[in-house]
């Protein structure tokens, strides 16, 4: 998710870029092989910085996400760990002392 995050907001940006270098003041411009207005510029600046905030919301769900996981993970381990050492000590304890 945090690439396609990255993929939001480097395609917004270079949309941006583009649209900013290719345009005339008033008069539009030609981007990628078509002839765009001043206002479908205006547009595609929308809809770019609209990528860009919705590949900035996927990054930081996505590492929110990810460290709740590594959180869970860890907890999880500490768990596993206090189960099996709980474990071996009752076996010892049900093992018998044999006296020749």
């Amino acid at each position: 998710m945090v690439i396609l995050g990255f993929l939001l907001v480097l395609a917004g940006a270079g949309a941006i870029a583009a649209a900013l270098f290719a345009s005339d003041p008033g008069t539009g411009a030609e981007l990628l092989g078509f002839d765009i207005s001043t206002i479908e510029t205006f547009l595609l600046g929308v809809a770019a910085g609209a990528a860009i905030l919705l590949g900035l919301s996927i990054i930081k769900w996505a590492t929110k996400r990810s460290i709740a996981q590594r959180k869970e993970r860890k907890e999880l381990n500490k768990l596993s760990e206090r189960l099996d050492r709980a474990d071996s000590e009752r076996r010892a304890d049900d093992v018998p002392d044999e006296k020749i």
